[in-house]
């Protein structure tokens, strides 16, 4: 079966890493980043269609959303994966930061996900088939100081995506999400045997460890894994760290 996929903010790192996946296996991939140029270079190297629009610019993002399914007919797999941090002192934060952070990380994946289902609503639900894949955090349960506009976010994205998952069960479309911990995507990062040691798989994340994810939450097949946020984090948030003496 080959689907017809878009993915949001994936001109880099775990979005990157997504297209290649979904391209891999054949799919019609469209992708959409601020990036014009590591967009334009991901699109060459995959035949992916690339977008290159800003996701707070509601008019830019519709439209996309709305080209693609006029010329595919439909949208099987959305997969809300861009997402911003920028993590602020609380006294030297602004609200306009705030509003930034969650217009980029929730309220794009909202209005996918809102066009999609009024897609299918017109259409009369005919097609089988459809997945939506939001990115969360493992910060929408755990916090450092500095991270309020990122955490809400990603506490919104855990709450939209199960609330999602009723709303459009209807229309055939499963709706999950997927919760990283340390996923390396800078190739200049550079990490420490004490940072792999961390992890109880023993290494830090790749952004192909999230690629495959979505790969499995999109099977045809597991239509049975619905409303749900996956953990994918070597480990981490099941350790039970006590300060050292």
């Amino acid at each position: 079966m080959k689907r017809r996929v878009f993915i949001t903010g994936a001109a880099h790192g775990i979005g990157r890493a997504i297209v290649e996946a979904f391209c891999s296996e054949g799919d019609s991939v469209a992708f959409c980043d601020i990036d014009s140029k590591l967009g334009t270079e991901l699109s060459a190297g995959t035949g992916a269609k690339f977008f290159h629009l800003d996701v707070c610019d509601r008019s830019a993002l519709e439209g996309c959303v709305l080209s693609l399914i006029e010329e595919w007919g439909d949208i099987d797999v959305i997969v809300n994966n861009v997402g911003i941090g920028g993590f602020e002192p609380i006294t030297a934060t602004s609200v306009e930061h705030f509003e930034k952070v969650l217009n980029t990380n929730l309220l794009s994946a909202f209005i996918t996900s809102r066009l999609l289902a009024i897609h299918r609503e017109k259409c009369g639900a005919k097609n089988p088939y459809g997945r939506i894949v939001n990115m969360c955090s493992t910060r929408y349960l755990q916090s450092e100081a500095g991270t309020e506009a990122y955490a809400a976010s990603k506490g919104g994205i855990w709450s939209m995506t199960h609330a999602l998952a009723v709303s459009l069960a209807p229309f055939h479309i499963t709706v999950n999400c997927i919760a990283p911990g340390w996923i390396s995507v800078n190739e200049s990062e550079v990490l420490r045997p004490e940072d792999h040691q961390f992890h109880l798989s023993g290494r830090v994340g790749k952004a192909e460890d999230i690629a495959r994810m979505c790969l499995f939450l999109c099977d045809e097949k597991n239509d049975f894994i619905n409303g749900q946020c996956i953990t994918v984090d070597g480990g981490v948030t099941k350790k039970m760290i006590y300060p050292e003496e």
